[in-house]
């Protein structure tokens, strides 16, 4: 039987699964971002802390990572992988195919993440035929962490909130208009810094106000979204992602409103995967 490593990255963090004989081994490394890294980078990053813990002779990598749509990117990357798993057959996949295989297998289906960013394809049980494509988290990224922290820095600063949910706001995070505007207009990754408000409305859930900045968040990704593939309604939506896991009841309200059928909601994409590999 051959030895597999599977790999599930984002730029911040780096899940691998090694499977031999049956026998999972987790392992847990930095993000591998193609943006943000150089290919030496990449092999230094894997020398130091993915090749110590393996100890074995892998025979397949399969990488499934953002940023992995650019062919740019995949070739830096599978560059990287073959110079350190030497003999290996290094196969590159995108963030959204892992999320398809993981939540749909070898079925038909929608699959949609809502994480940081948002992104959505029907799949057809082998490959991605459809995608609706994203315009990023300025003009896009509906329902996304992002996005839903963009409408909670908004209801903030336009002073929205009412007297009780400001007070929360100002206890829970300790900032300020003017923090909040060079955080977005000034520094790197501002889309993440707006993903981190989202924690505000899972931890305020029950007022109108953060009800109705998560209804209509993720209301937006199904008209933009999901309306956009007559698949929607004859095959179920699946989600993954920290947003989508977190307001999975949001989701199966949208879902009966718009007569649609939830499928799976699961919060990462590695044990999905990990199915997928094994069968296949």
């Amino acid at each position: 039987m051959s030895v597999q490593l599977i790999a599930d990255s984002g730029s911040t963090n780096c899940e691998w699964v090694l499977l031999k004989n049956g026998r999972r081994k987790n392992i847990l490394t930095s993000g591998i971002s193609p943006y943000f890294m150089t290919g030496d980078q990449v092999v230094q990053l894997l020398h130091d802390q993915l090749m110590p813990k393996l100890k074995v002779q892998v025979d397949q990598v399969h990488f499934y990572g953002t940023g992995l749509g650019n062919p740019g990117n995949e070739a830096l990357v599978k560059l990287a992988l073959k110079q350190v798993l030497k003999g290996a057959k290094i196969n590159i996949h995108t963030d959204l195919l892992a999320a398809a295989r993981a939540l749909c297998g070898t079925s038909k289906g929608i699959a949609c993440i809502l994480g940081t960013g948002s992104n959505s394809c029907f799949y057809n049980g082998k490959k991605i035929v459809k995608n609706s494509p994203g315009l990023g988290f300025i003009l896009g990224d509906e329902g996304s962490g992002a996005y839903l922290g963009k409408k909670v820095v908004q209801y903030y600063l336009y002073n929205t909130f009412d007297e009780d949910l400001r007070a929360r706001f100002d206890a829970r995070f300790e900032t300020n208009g003017k923090e909040i505007l060079e955080s977005v207009y000034r520094k790197p990754l501002p889309n993440r810094y707006l993903a981190g408000f989202t924690k505000f409305l899972a931890e305020n859930r029950g007022h109108y106000m953060v009800e109705n900045i998560i209804e209509d968040g993720l209301n937006d990704f199904f008209f933009n979204h999901l309306y956009k593939y007559r698949e929607s309604w004859t095959h179920p939506i699946h989600f993954i992602g920290s947003v989508a896991f977190g307001f999975k009841d949001v989701l199966q309200e949208l879902c009966n409103s718009y007569e649609l059928e939830l499928g799976k909601v699961l919060q990462t994409p590695l044990d999905g995967l990990v199915a997928f590999h094994k069968n296949a």
